[in-house]
Order: C-alpha cells, then sequence, then structure tokens
C-alpha cells in the first residue's frame, strides 16, 4: 500500500501584491482572471478600495514577479508588497480645479438660459476650453478604457471614454459642418470634470476607511531604551532581540510584549482591548507593545518583539479581514463581469432605437452617450467592501478582533452561541479547594499531584502548583509525562505510573472506586457546588485509586448578563464542556444557559457543533483553550477569549480581546449594523443603475446630469459606509 506524502510546495502559500489604477469592480475582476490564469496559482482576492491582492500560490511556484507582470499585462500597476498598501493616490487637485475653471464658461449659456437671458459663445472658444479637458485632464479615461479593450473587457473608463468622446466629436461635427449651432463640448467638459471631481471625493472617503489599520500602525514606537549592563541606549524597536531589558518612562508607549522585572505603574491598553480604564502593572504583570505607561518607571522583558507582538498580529488580522471578500461579494463579482458589456450593448441599442423612430441621429447620440455615462459599477464595486473596512475598524478599536470578511457577514444572522466553561464564562483561574487521599494521607496525595502536574500550563495543573507551594511541597521530577486532550496526564513519579484527570480516564485505565463510597460522596458534594474533580490513581498491574481533587473557579461577572442580552437578541445559548454534569450544570443554571452537555472530549464538541449545523442552523463557537479548537474550526463562526491560547486564536475568526463575554453581544451588534449597511449599498447601487439607464435610454438624462449622478452615487456609497464609524458598543455600558 502506497502513501503520498504532501509536500511543502503543495502547500497554498499566501502572497500580497498592491494594485494601482484600478477604477470599479470590473477592474478588480480583470485583475483577479489575470492572476488566476498564472501557472501556479491557486486563487487570487483582489480588494478594489484597498488596491490589495491576495493571491493563494504552490509553494515557490509562482514568483511575484511573475504576479506583478499579470497584473501590468492586464493594463494596471502593480508591486510586490509586505506592508499595508494604501488607498489610491488622489488625482491632483489642481487638475480637477482647472477642469472646473475650463468648463464653467461652457455651461454659464445654459444656466443664463434658465434665467431666460440667451448667450451663446463662439464655437472656436468652446473648442479651445473643452479640448485640453477632453484629451489632457480626461487623458487617464482613454488609457485606462485602451488597456480594458486590449485585455478583451470592460470597465467604468471605457464607458466614460466612449460617451465623452462622442458627445465631443459630434460637437466638432456641428460646429465645422453645420456653422456652430447646437455644440454639446459641455456635456463632454462637465462630465470629465464631474468624474475626476467624483473620484477624488471618493478616494478620501476611501481613506476614511482604512483609519483603523492607520491608527494601530501609528501605536508603534519608533525607538526603545535598552539597558545593557546597567547602562542604557536608544535603539530602533527593528533592533530589539528576545530577552532585552527594556526601560519604559511614564507616558512612553510600551516598544514589545514583554514582562515587568521592575517598577510600579498602570498602562493604557485601550487602543488594543477596547478597555477605558488603566490597567496596574508591577513585577511579573504582561506588558503589551502599543500600550502606554502610566505615571510610573517601568523595566520590561521583552518576550515579542517585531511580527510577533500582539499589536503586531493584530494589524495583520485587521488587514487580512479588510482585504478579504464577504460572500455576498460573490454575487457583486458576477454581475460586474457582465455589466459593461451589457451597458454598450444597450447604449448601441438606445442610438439604433432613437435613430431609426425620430431621425435626428444627434439626438441619438446623446441619448446613447447620456447611458455610457450614468451607468457606472463603481458604486457596485465599492458597496461591501467600504462597509466590510469600516465595520472591522470601529470594532477593532473596541476590542473586537475581526479576522476574516466572512465571520463580520455570518455572525449578524447567529442563532446559537455555544460556549466553552472555563476560561470562557469562568475567570479560568481554579484553585485547588479540597484533596483527599483514600488512605487519609492528603499530604503525599498533593505532593504525587504537584510532581504529575509539574511543567504543565493547563490551569488546573497551576491550582494544583500553588497549593503544593503553599503547603511548602518540592514536587518530585516526573518522567513519561504525557497530556490526554480532554482527559488528564499521564506520568511516571519514582518509577509508579499515576494518572491524574476525570472519572472517564480511570474508567479507561480500569480503575474502580470513583463511582461509590465516602470519597465518591464528597466528589459529588463537590460538583453540586459547581466545582470539577480529579482523580489521582495509580496504574499498575493492579490499578488503584489513591485520591480525589476539586477545583473551584469563580464566574466572571459579566457571564450572566452576557447570557441575558444575547437570549434578549434571539441567541440561543449551549455550554459544552469537558467538566462534569454536576459542575455544569450547577454553572448553567446560575447564568441562565439554555443548554448544557457536560463530559465532552473536544471531538465530541466538535461533532455537537456539525450535528447543529446539519440542521440548518448558524452557530458561532466560543473558546479560549488548545482542546476547542476543533470546535471553533466547525462552527460557522469561531470566537476566542482574548488571553486564551495561541492556537483557539488562530483557529477562530474573530477574538474578543478583553475576554469580557458581553462583547459577544456587542460583536453581533457591529456585524448586524455592517451587513445592514451592505444591503444598503447595493440596493441603491443597483435602483440607481436599474433607474437611471432607462431614464436616460428614453432621453430624459442629458450626459451631464447623467455625469453627476454617476460620480455622487459613488461618494453615497462610500459616505454611508463611513456612518458605521460613529458606532459605540452597548453590552459593555
Amino acid at each position: 500500500m502506497s502513501t503520498t506524502t504532501l509536500e511543502r510546495s503543495d502547500i497554498p502559500v499566501e502572497t500580497a501584491i498592491s494594485v494601482s489604477g484600478m477604477t470599479c469592480a470590473s477592474c478588480a475582476g480583470r485583475v483577479e482572471r489575470a492572476l488566476r490564469a498564472v501557472p501556479g496559482v491557486v486563487d487570487a482576492s483582489v480588494n478594489l478600495v484597498t488596491e490589495r491582492a491576495t493571491v493563494y500560490a504552490h509553494g515557490s511556484a509562482v514568483a511575484p514577479a511573475a504576479l506583478v507582470a499579470a497584473v501590468e499585462k492586464a493594463g494596471y500597476g502593480a508591486a510586490a508588497s509586505d506592508v499595508t498598501p494604501k488607498a489610491g493616490a488622489a488625482p491632483e487637485s489642481w487638475q480637477i480645479a482647472l477642469a472646473a475653471v475650463l468648463t464653467l464658461p461652457l455651461i454659464v449659456p445654459m444656466l443664463a438660459a434658465l434665467a431666460g437671458v440667451h448667450l451663446m459663445l463662439p464655437g472656436w472658444l468652446q473648442f479651445l476650453l473643452a479640448t485640453p479637458v477632453q484629451f489632457w485632464i480626461g487623458a487617464r479615461f482613454y488609457g485606462a478604457a485602451w488597456k480594458a479593450l486590449r485585455a478583451g473587457s470592460g470597465n467604468m473608463d471605457l464607458l466614460v471614454a466612449l460617451g465623452t468622446s462622442a458627445a465631443y466629436g459630434l460637437s466638432v461635427y456641428q460646429w465645422l459642418g453645420q456653422g456652430g449651432e447646437h455644440l454639446y463640448f459641455e456635456a463632454a467638459a462637465v462630465v470629465i470634470t464631474l468624474v475626476r471631481l467624483g473620484k477624488w471625493l471618493e478616494t478620501r472617503a476611501k481613506r476614511q476607511t482604512t483609519e483603523a489599520i492607520r491608527a494601530l500602525q501609528a501605536l508603534r514606537p519608533e525607538t526603545a531604551t535598552v539597558r545593557v549592563n546597567g547602562a542604557e541606549r536608544v535603539t530602533p524597536i527593528a533592533f530589539l532581540r528576545v530577552g532585552d531589558e527594556v526601560v519604559i518612562r511614564p507616558g512612553q508607549r510600551i516598544p514589545m510584549d514583554g514582562v515587568v522585572i521592575e517598577g510600579q505603574s498602570h498602562a493604557d491598553e485601550s487602543m488594543l482591548t477596547g478597555e477605558s480604564l488603566p490597567v496596574a502593572k508591577t513585577a511579573g504583570n504582561q506588558v503589551v507593545g502599543g500600550a502606554v505607561n502610566g505615571e510610573g518607571l517601568l523595566v520590561a522583558r521583552a518576550g515579542a518583539v517585531g511580527a510577533q507582538t500582539v499589536l503586531a498580529r493584530i494589524i495583520g488580522a485587521v488587514e487580512d479581514a479588510q482585504a478579504g471578500k464577504a460572500p455576498i461579494q460573490r454575487m457583486v463579482d458576477r454581475v460586474s463581469a457582465v455589466f459593461v458589456p451589457a451597458i454598450v450593448l444597450i447604449a448601441l441599442a438606445t442610438f439604433a432605437l432613437w435613430w431609426s423612430l425620430g431621425g435626428d441621429w444627434r439626438v441619438a447620440l446623446l441619448n446613447a452617450v447620456a447611458v455610457l455615462v450614468i451607468a457606472c459599477p463603481c458604486a457596485l464595486g465599492l458597496a461591501t467592501p467600504t462597509a466590510i473596512m469600516a465595520g472591522t475598524g470601529v470594532a477593532a478599536r473596541h476590542g473586537i478582533l475581526i479576522k476574516d470578511a466572512e465571520a463580520l457577514e455570518l455572525l449578524h444572522g447567529v442563532q446559537v452561541m455555544a460556549f466553552d466553561k472555563t476560561g470562557t464564562l469562568t475567570a479560568g483561574k481554579p484553585r485547588l479547594t479540597t484533596w483527599r487521599a483514600l488512605d487519609g494521607d492528603d499530604h503525599a496525595l498533593l505532593a504525587l499531584a504537584a510532581a504529575v502536574q509539574l511543567g504543565s500550563e493547563h490551569p488546573l495543573a497551576r491550582a494544583v502548583g500553588q497549593a503544593a507551594r503553599e503547603a511548602g511541597i518540592v514536587p518530585a521530577m516526573a518522567s513519561a509525562t504525557q497530556a490526554v486532550a480532554g482527559l488528564g496526564v499521564t506520568a511516571s513519579v519514582g518509577g509508579v505510573a499515576l494518572a491524574l484527570g476525570s472519572a472517564r480516564m480511570l474508567a479507561q485505565h480500569g480503575v474502580d472506586g470513583a463511582d461509590d463510597g465516602a470519597l465518591a460522596d464528597l466528589a459529588r458534594e463537590h460538583e453540586q457546588a459547581g466545582e470539577t474533580v480529579s482523580w489521582l490513581a495509580e496504574l499498575g498491574p493492579v490499578p488503584r485509586l489513591l485520591g480525589m481533587l476539586a477545583f473551584g473557579d469563580t464566574l466572571k461577572p459579566e457571564s450572566a448578563q452576557a447570557v441575558a442580552r444575547l437570549r434578549a437578541a434571539g441567541v440561543r445559548s449551549v455550554m459544552l464542556t469537558g467538566d462534569n454534569q454536576g459542575s455544569a450544570q450547577h454553572i448553567a443554571a446560575l447564568l441562565g444557559i439554555d443548554e448544557v452537555h457536560a463530559q465532552l472530549m473536544p471531538e465530541d464538541k466538535a461533532r455537537f457543533i456539525a450535528g447543529l449545523r446539519a440542521q440548518g442552523l448558524r452557530v458561532a463557537m466560543v473558546g479560549d483553550g488548545i482542546n476547542d479548537a476543533p470546535a471553533l474550526a466547525a462552527a460557522d463562526i469561531g470566537i476566542a477569549m482574548g488571553g486564551g491560547t495561541d492556537v483557539a486564536m488562530h483557529t477562530a475568526g474573530l477574538t474578543l480581546m478583553r475576554g469580557d463575554p458581553r462583547l459577544l453581544v456587542d460583536a453581533i451588534d457591529i456585524s448586524r449594523r455592517t451587513y445592514n449597511k451592505i444591503r444598503q449599498n447595493l440596493f441603491w447601487a443597483f435602483v440607481f443603475n436599474a433607474v437611471g439607464v432607462p431614464l436616460a435610454a428614453f432621453g430624459l438624462l442629458n450626459p451631464m446630469l447623467a455625469g453627476a449622478a454617476m460620480a455622487m452615487s459613488s461618494v453615497s456609497v462610500v459616505s454611508n459606509a463611513l456612518l458605521l464609524k460613529r458606532w459605540r458598543p452597548k453590552g459593555t455600558v
């Protein structure tokens, strides 16, 4: 039987490149198609707002230069990028001002006619005013349109170039051949001026959607003060290394993640966690890069620097979320792919019908121009990404880190919220409340338990270690230590094989005594009081029970309020825990949780989640431990609690930086508001074209009004999305 080994080169690798020159959703679609055509590329996603392309390719099979070349061949600028792409550069304001100066005299006669005054500029003067606007200020439309045609597709620039060229050409024909009657130079000039103005306003507004990234990047100080052999020296943070002793003076930003080794102060971590109150810091406390040191001088040992810091991971997660596409965007992409060709056909049909029915080809041409000008796919392309960027940005500022756009979109419709217990609904800092040996030697029992748990970072292991230290016990060294996920741990102490874990673990090893007797009765009392019970057993030819340990954990004070608010929002709560049934039922009753399932292995949690999804329910899973990772991955939306394990945070699509379960309500709220903005934007973008195109085709919209309406449609979509920036969390008030 042969086996197939998955080579590293077969694993898709993510590469980001920046793309310039895109103006609408059709442009983004063409860049995606060009990138997907590169041999070795698995998939590609282009964000119109951030001007960033994310490419998934097989290992070293595709060089960034090949991706850049493919984009350039499609008619756009590109560059390899490992930094946050900035929003596209705004058109030169002086060009727009000049276009306005040249265009204003052309529309003065039209404005004067509304007041009953008849004015007419000479044809030669109209020609001189309109020509620079058409071919100099409007040159970008011709360049981009030509590139689109050469690539076999169309975009907004093609529509504008065709429409304004037709109006300009008709005017030149009329001026030279008909003596200057019925000139339409102003229509072409006004359209170009308004479209350039609209793109400038749109770009300015788009820049505001990337404020969250820039604000997070601004939290990084440029230098750090490092103490070496008692002397201090200032160094760029790029040269910081793990283990360096960093001096942080009052008012300075902390340049890295680490542990305080000297001093006492408070730190403002609000930009990272959304927590408004300063956090006390003293020796042994963790500090995070980007936080502001308060009143005291601190010395901290660097534990994570550069890209490994919490701040860098947050920035990366927000970038990924803003560069990604929500599922609803796929529908928009399909529409955009056929939009421009369809509009060109409608314009041709408009021209043909007006000419055949009215006999005046000039009127027919103007109506066709109006169709070309008003039908711009910009609003469609901007509707989803601008809302996603605004929503993820404002959420990040309040401690809700959304790692992908799909999670943001799906969360609004969540029906079931599944919770792990320890560290999610409870503080995750259990203490050993009772330990009882079967032979009456409780001290020896604690010593053995501490030896088995020595070196483990599990919360229960830390509780055993703390109790042993308080009892003056120095644990013996253990060997062959092995953690069994969801059950417990086995180890050899002094040549004796031991197991410390749940009753299920004891049953697997054939240990009796956990179900009856005085010890079992004591265990049930602790379970009914909401405590977790573990058993210590000797594993040998004849396995035997040694004793029982009970652990108490305090509920987070916010948990009951979070569950109540979820119920008010129409979300059912379910607890999935590996703890015993009695403890789980006790906690669920205190919190008002709708449904509880206990004594579950990690794979059991994942299967339960899959079962709920099979019923057609949309499920979110909240957890903080390694054992929660399978369930987080199985859910529609995985939610990790801040302070949990890296595995949980990497698996989840959303992280609550503060570990406050009330933030779940806020996360659902910002998701619903963002999704509503997406729907509003798409509705108005579709309605705009559904109404505007027929009006133009029926001759009820001249090219100038069409240009103004088209420009404002894009600006209005972006402005509507920016209203999300006013969102404030309610669940944590």
